[in-house]
Parts: structure tokens; sequence; C-alpha cells
């Protein structure tokens, strides 16, 4: 049996594993009907890693370990102090954004470039997702 800390770590990894993949889809959502690039929003988190690379494939890689870096963290951030509803998690969400894409964000011009509103639902759908997994994890382990 685990130890509850081990748990929660258990349950972070989980929510934010699943949530950094379908986290992205309002932006690509949005890409794809303005007809511009879905990949654009990835090989712009690429430049966290690779400010002044251009190449397709570098920042393609860069941007998955980024991207899993920061999704790894958040999920452990939520999990020690997010309360477990979804308003919570929406403006959590908010937060979030306001941090990555107006503190960080705006020092990189590609993510700069980005249209905003998609990214900061990207950022509260990744928040929402980190709930909702949190709480089945922690409602099957009390069931």
């Amino acid at each position: 049996m685990r130890c509850p800390d081990e748990a929660s770590v258990a349950d972070a990894v989980v929510a934010g594993s699943v949530a950094a993949v379908v986290s992205g889809v309002p932006s690509t959502a949005h890409a794809l009907l303005a007809g511009h690039n879905p990949l654009e929003a990835s090989l712009a988190a690429g430049t966290l890693l690779l400010p002044h690379e251009q190449r397709r494939a570098p920042l393609l890689a860069a941007a998955m370990l980024a991207h899993g870096l920061l999704s790894l963290g958040w999920a452990l951030v939520l999990a020690l102090l997010l309360p477990r509803t979804i308003g919570a998690a929406a403006l959590a969400g908010l937060a979030i954004a306001a941090l990555d894409l107006g503190v960080v964000g705006r020092r990189f011009p590609r993510i700069r470039a980005l249209p905003l509103l998609p990214q900061v639902l990207d950022h509260v759908a990744y928040a929402a997702t980190v709930a909702l997994v949190l709480r089945a994890r922690r409602g099957r382990r009390r069931a």
C-alpha cells in the first residue's frame, strides 16, 4: 500500500499526462477553423527551450519536452492546492495562463504572436482536466 504522498504524486503524474494530451484541443480547433497551421502553438512552445531555432523538427522535439515538464509541474501544484471543483480549476487555469502567457510567454515572439483566447482556453481545459482526473482517481481510491 502506498503512502498518501506517493499516491498524490502518482495522481498528479497521471492527471498531468492526460491533461497535456487533451488541453491543446481549443487552440488546435481554432487553428484548423481559421485555416492556420495547427502546429504553430507547438512550434512556439519549442522556442521556450530553443529561442533562436527555426527548424520544425527541433522545435517540435523541444515543445514536447517543455510541454511535458510544464504539464507535470503544474499538475503537481494543482494536486497540492486545487479544490476539486471545476470552477476552482477554471480559475486556476486562468491564473496559469496569466503567468505562462502574460509573464513568460510575452518574452518569446512566437508565443506572443499566437491568438490569445485559444491559448487561454487551452490552459482552462488543462486545469479542468487535471481536476477531473484527480477527482476520479481519488474517488476510486476511497471506494
